[in-house]
C-alpha cells in the first residue's frame, strides 16, 4: 500500500506545521522546534509515512496504517 506526497504533506500542514525550506533531495517541515525532512518521492510506502507521522509526533491517519481483515 503506498501513500502519496501530496496526502502526508497536506496532513502535516493541517497539524501546523510550514514549509520551513527546500533541499535538494528533501522538503523541511517545521512546527515549533520539530524539523521534519519529507522526501521529494511522489509516492511513500505506508511504513515511511507512518515513520515521518511519528517524528512529527502525529498519529498516523487510517489510510496510512494496513489494515488486515484476514489475521
Amino acid at each position: 500500500m503506498s501513500v502519496k506526497r501530496r496526502d502526508l504533506v497536506r496532513y502535516l500542514e493541517q497539524n501546523g506545521f510550514v514549509l520551513l525550506r527546500e533541499g535538494k533531495k528533501h522538503f523541511i517541515y517545521q512546527k515549533d522546534d520539530k524539523a521534519i525532512p519529507v522526501k521529494r518521492h511522489r509516492v511513500f510506502d505506508r511504513i515511511t509515512a507512518n515513520e515521518i507521522c511519528k517524528q512529527a509526533g502525529l498519529v498516523p491517519q487510517l489510510r496510512f496504517v494496513q489494515i488486515s481483515l484476514f489475521r
